[in-house]
């Protein structure tokens, strides 16, 4: 091949090269002003707090329906969601009565609010919040709610932080507006602390039992509380947002497992023996979990490469198995049905 000939052959290489190259910037480029895809489909829909056999939760998939309480079919937790008008930073729901928490972004203390919903998701009363929503609990029969708020500090595992825990009768609307009005009894006596901080309500079915977490001098307590003679009476040290399972034998909680750190791995203990376990959940879990049945527990866990947003997670309640994702871009859950 003469001189010109190889010159020339380079030359058409070179030129058809760039142009491949030219084309695929081009497209990668154009791919990049598309819309991402593979991300959760959510619509606006009919959601009533009575359907059967479905997850509801707090969508939060970016979109036009981000914060909405949204559901999916409860065997299908990936399927299309529909989401409803109401917005909450935390919901739960029980026997067609729903507790929504909300906080406007710059707003005063003072603005945030408690609302109490039908089934419908109709607003029944509101009630202003002490601070930023943390916990949220409906009673098995739907009378009671609960809630808890950071009066200071951002999280479970600041230096220093306080909360307000509040009880309210969907009856008669009486509220009793701080769990630390309530009796402590701690080894058989009366206790009486200045730090005293409950959070993390959950209820029985007599719609008079509940268990807490009581924080004094440094210690975290399981605490059996009764909403009628307003006492609390601790059960355990190291228990934190605990969550009684459908047939009250068993609590699931978080517990701390490296002192002065925002640590904890998910347990479950049993009420009658006292006795605990891990699930096999390893990664650290700053949430009050939820029962979806009596053998499984939901929970949320900061996703991947989105520190704003949280997935929804489940392992088994006798520490067996593996945990595997329940819903992406998703906190708050819970069964109805």
């Amino acid at each position: 091949m003469t001189l010109s000939r190889r010159l020339l052959v380079l030359t058409a290489a070179v030129l058809l090269l760039g142009g491949l190259a030219t084309g695929l910037v081009l497209r990668a480029a154009d791919r990049a002003d598309q819309p991402q895809q593979g991300g959760p489909t959510v619509a606006a829909g009919s959601l009533t707090l009575t359907q059967q056999d479905r997850l509801t939760f707090l969508n939060a998939a970016q979109g036009p329906h981000r914060g909405a309480l949204a559901s999916v079919p409860a065997g299908s937790p990936q399927a299309a969601r529909t989401a409803s008008d109401l917005t909450c930073q935390r919901f739960h729901a029980a026997a067609g009565t729903g507790v929504c928490l909300r906080s406007t972004p710059g707003a005063l203390a003072q603005d945030n609010q408690a609302l109490i919903v039908d089934a419908d998701l109709r607003t029944r009363r509101s009630f202003p919040l002490a601070g930023t929503p943390s916990r949220a609990r409906v009673s098995p029969s739907g009378r009671f709610a609960a809630w808890t708020v950071f009066v200071s500090g951002e999280s479970y595992g600041a230096a220093f932080f306080s909360t307000r825990t509040s009880i309210l009768d969907t009856r008669d609307w009486r509220l009793e507006a701080s769990l630390e009005e309530f009796t402590v009894l701690m080894d058989g006596r009366e206790y009486r602390a200045a730090d005293v901080n409950f959070w993390g309500v959950t209820f029985a079915k007599d719609d008079d039992t509940f268990y807490a977490t009581l924080s004094t001098a440094g210690q975290t307590h399981l605490v059996k509380g009764s909403i009628s003679r307003r006492t609390v009476t601790t059960l355990a040290k190291n228990v934190e947002c605990p969550s009684l399972s459908p047939d009250e034998t068993r609590i699931a909680y978080k517990k701390r497992v490296r002192a002065g750190a925002s640590l904890w791995r998910e347990h479950v203990m049993d009420l009658g023996t006292l006795r605990e376990h891990p699930l096999a959940e390893k990664r650290s879990v700053d949430d009050q979990a939820a029962w979806l049945d009596d053998g499984t527990l939901a929970y949320a866990l900061p996703a991947e490469g989105a520190p704003d947003t949280t997935d929804l997670w489940t392992a088994p309640a006798d520490g067996s198995g593996t945990p595997r994702l329940l819903i992406p871009s998703a906190s708050s859950p819970t069964r109805l049905g």
